[in-house]
């Protein structure tokens, strides 16, 4: 029995990061993007440091097209290489229009599916196609399916997470009616990772407090979503115990989190290890136990949600339980996130980052054979990167079925595409 539940649990933590790295791989290599809007909207909206109403109007674009379309485009681009990455991008402009909310989840659905299914149209068609007219199917194929993928996105996957949005704001209105104000945690800080924070902030917490501040002066509600503890507790954790390769953009994002109020710039270093949703949800919930049992709350919603913004929402004599609860909250994701981590010991197992974790070796991918897959190592690895030219020129690799259509052209003009010739050290600096 003993001997089953090991692999079982073995199996499952694999499972866990494969998919930590998968997200990852989407997320962090357009961390850049992040901390540049979330600088541009800390400094320029009307609560930020140099309010400027011209500059501002750069805050919503941003976040409501650039970011989503960015984690499309890498996502396509982690399954099929560029085509994959331009058919995500072209699908994930379907469900960024019009939606209410930022579709940073939709987009991590439908850039990869995009990318899979031209993967499998080159894998199927692409063989077929004549000499001489390969360019002609390839650009139009990418046209023709991503816009089909874009009206996909817009008339089913769009709908389908602003109604997962829903869900969850009536989950945490219940908490809140029935006083279950620390369970809420639960569904908040899991919604706040997938991007889904203004929703809940503004959509539930919001009316739900000023309905209270009206009667009591302050609310409690103010504080559930804004409190920047838990996320400063997590970027800490990352600082102190988390994988070199992510340290180096951790000081940025905390000064970014915690004075400029822009939480969602440690959404990513969650996603890039999902385990760490745990230390939001126990640093959320004992900051909500401390406000609870102090008495604390806000006269009106922190936006942004920094300490300076909470500070100034906090009514004369609530300074002490504001601040105890936002303590606690950070000291408690800090050692949660850190457990989670082992302290740093972990590190080399776990890899440089969640990234890394599709680019480590599985011991079942080393026994199968190439005609046991169904795509090259770069690409069935969830968050590996794609292959390098290096690694293509390996003599005596073989054609590769679902390379890019531009490099099986070049195999073809050199007559290797259907020998599996050893690769010319001409062909590896043309690749590269």
């Amino acid at each position: 029995m003993s001997t089953d539940v090991q692999p079982r649990g073995a199996e499952l933590r694999a499972t866990v990061q494969r998919f930590g790295g998968y997200l990852s791989g989407m997320v962090m290599p357009n961390i850049g993007a992040f901390i540049a809007w979330g600088l541009i909207t800390a400094l320029f909206i009307p609560a930020g440091w140099l309010p400027n109403e011209q500059l501002a109007t750069l805050v919503d674009p941003m976040v409501q097209i650039l970011l989503p379309v960015l984690i499309g485009y890498t996502g396509g681009r982690l399954v099929h290489e560029q085509r994959g990455a331009v058919a995500g991008a072209i699908a994930t402009i379907g469900i960024v229009v019009g939606a209410e909310v930022p579709m940073f989840l939709g987009a991590m659905i439908i850039g990869p599916l995009a990318g899979y299914v031209i993967k499998l149209f080159d894998r199927w068609v692409m063989p077929r196609v004549r000499s001489g007219f390969e360019m002609l199917v390839e650009n139009f194929s990418v046209g023709i399916l991503g816009g089909l993928m874009a009206i996909l996105g817009m008339l089913a996957i769009g709908p389908v997470v602003q109604s997962l949005t829903n869900v969850l704001g009536a989950g945490v209105q219940w908490l809140v009616d029935t006083s279950l104000l620390p369970l809420a945690s639960v569904l908040i800080e899991p919604a706040k990772v997938l991007f889904l924070n203004n929703a809940i902030n503004h959509g539930v917490l919001g009316p739900l407090g000023v309905a209270n501040a009206a009667e009591n002066g302050r609310a409690i509600e103010f504080l559930l979503e804004p409190n920047p503890g838990p996320g400063f507790g997590i970027l800490a954790a990352c600082l102190l115990f988390g994988p070199r390769v992510m340290r180096a953009s951790v000081p940025g994002a905390m000064v970014i989190q915690f004075l400029g109020g822009i939480h969602e710039i440690y959404f990513p270093y969650v996603l890039a290890r999902p385990k760490l949703i745990l230390a939001a949800i126990a640093g959320g919930a004992s900051g909500v136990a401390v406000f609870m049992v102090t008495g604390a709350g806000l006269t009106a919603t922190p936006a942004p949600g920094s300490i300076f913004a909470v500070l100034a929402m906090t009514p004369r004599g609530g300074y002490l339980g504001v601040l105890a609860g936002i303590v606690v909250s950070a000291v408690v994701s800090f050692l949660v996130a850190g457990l989670l981590m082992g302290f740093g010991r972990g590190e080399k197992d776990d890899g440089a980052d969640g990234a890394d974790d599709g680019d480590r070796a599985d011991p079942e991918d080393a026994e199968r054979t190439p005609e046991d897959t169904d795509a090259p190592a770069s690409e069935s690895r969830p968050g590996g990167t794609e292959a390098s030219p290096a690694r293509d020129a390996e003599p005596g690799g073989g054609p590769d079925p679902d390379r890019d259509r531009a490099g099986a052209a070049r195999d073809r003009a050199d007559g290797t595409a259907s020998g599996g010739a050893p690769t010319t050290p001409v062909e590896t600096e043309a690749g590269t």
